[in-house]
């Protein structure tokens, strides 16, 4: 299921621009903000999903950082 939200149109804007070409506007803003926290839906998730979760997150935080020290080498 899905839903809308009205943004300005200058918002739309910055998404599309920092938007990869094989992204969706939804992954687009996942990435930007970095995705739901684990903490924040406790109770919602079982701990097995939370935790692998927390477990994707610090592999794309990792790969963040891979990423930024290969650019700059």
């Amino acid at each position: 299921m899905s839903k809308s939200v009205r943004i300005s149109e200058e918002f739309h804007e910055f998404v599309r621009s920092h938007s990869r070409d094989d992204e969706t506007m939804e992954e687009t803003l996942r990435r930007l903000i970095g995705e739901p926290d684990p903490e924040a839906v406790a109770g919602i998730l079982s701990s097995e999903t939370a935790e692998g979760m927390r477990e994707r997150i610090e592999e794309r935080r990792d790969d963040g950082k891979r990423e930024l020290r290969e650019r700059f080498e």
